[in-house]
């Protein structure tokens, strides 16, 4: 798990972070940002890898289904910024 605590991180941290994330495992190319999880070819492996990367590495845990939605980046990454406000104010951070 990620040493900060979730609520340790900016939103735009964790933007950051979960683009960068994105980028990495669906291999995006510049230009696009609106392109969704299935247009970049993702998979069950992808999806897996992403949710656990970000769970290793900001400590934030989301639904794996999110990614079978289809979301384009903005969309997965409002997802996991509110589950990170989601675990803060249960308390878990």
């Amino acid at each position: 798990m990620a040493e900060s605590h979730p609520s340790a991180l900016s939103s735009s941290a964790v933007e950051k972070s979960v683009e960068e994330i994105w980028r990495s495992v669906l291999r995006m190319p510049e230009g696009r940002q609106d392109a969704t999880f299935l247009e970049l070819q993702g998979q069950s492996i992808s999806a897996v890898r992403i949710i656990a990367r970000i769970e290793d590495e900001l400590g934030i845990q989301v639904d794996v289904g999110i990614l079978f939605d289809d979301p384009d980046l903005a969309t997965f990454t409002r997802a996991v910024v509110a589950a990170q406000q989601a675990d803060e104010r249960a308390g878990k951070a």
